[in-house]
């Protein structure tokens, strides 16, 4: 069992981690499809998709077809590219709109 001391130090260096902003996908292991998103903090939307998709809520209609079709099993969360510079929230939305494009692009002629 962890210590109160051992739990107080956990949590306090959890509030001290940095978000990692930037573009991730959601691909299908059989066919490569992959969905591009992206995400002020890449390490905590993976669980929040999740649920979406679980829950039949997702926004993009293909996407959820093809979840409830396959099933969770038949996809990955991949990080494509992190975002290392400092941004001010309206510059980092903005950057993450433009990257997320790109990104769709590039995964669109593979």
């Amino acid at each position: 069992m962890i210590g109160s001391f051992d739990r107080k130090a956990a949590l306090r260096a959890y509030k001290a981690m940095k978000p990692r902003p930037g573009i991730y996908a959601v691909r299908h292991r059989a066919t490569g499809r992959a969905w591009p998103g992206s995400a002020p903090n890449l390490d905590t939307t993976r669980n929040g998709l999740w649920l979406q998709l679980q829950q039949g809520r997702h926004l993009d209609r293909e996407l959820q077809a093809a979840w409830n079709h396959h099933g969770e099993a038949a996809f990955d969360y991949e990080i494509l590219e992190v975002l290392e510079e400092e941004m001010s929230p309206l510059v980092l939305k903005e950057t993450l709109k433009a990257k997320r494009a790109e990104w769709a692009l590039r995964l669109a002629t593979r």
